[in-house]
């Protein structure tokens, strides 16, 4: 995309390689921007490093989850993962504890207290946001629902 295509959207001068983008998707593509920002931010605040962050963000957002999920889910090898998930224990950020139906695994989940201070950073935005949604007429928000829905899935494999 070429900043002829959107003011704030430098890319590269090869505009062969995609068409000129509609306005919307120049709007998720500055939403992704922002909210790598936000991570960013937030990492720094809590002392991790952006893959440490993105694992306690999975484990926030889907719950407790093994080390191969977590790896999967990040694209990293297990034995980085294992690393990963000692450097938040060793931080505080999460726990292991035996997984309830297989002993053998075990099941990481983000500490209170991490969950707390991510909160507690992300909180602003997090209210900014539903304030905005919030202000959507039913019809109107039912909409932007379901594209956001629809621009998630087109971004997983």
């Amino acid at each position: 995309m070429a900043a002829a295509q959107g003011a704030g959207t430098p890319m590269s001068d090869d505009q062969s390689l995609l068409p000129e983008l509609a306005d919307t998707t120049l709007a998720v593509q500055q939403l992704i921007g922002a909210s790598r920002e936000l991570a960013a931010r937030a990492s720094r605040e809590l002392g991790v490093n952006g893959t440490d962050m993105n694992a306690l963000s999975l484990l926030q957002q889907h719950g407790p989850m093994g080390p191969a999920e977590i790896a999967s889910r990040l694209g990293i090898r297990s034995a980085s993962a294992t690393v990963l998930i000692d450097r938040l224990e060793s931080a505080g950020h999460v726990e292991r504890t035996s997984h309830p139906s297989d002993r053998r695994r075990v099941t990481v989940s983000a500490t209170p207290s991490a969950l707390r201070a991510t909160l507690e950073l992300l909180r602003p935005s997090i209210l900014a946001i539903d304030a905005l949604s919030r202000s959507l007429d039913e019809d109107s928000r039912r909409i932007v629902t379901q594209f956001l829905t629809d621009v998630t899935r087109a971004m997983r494999p």
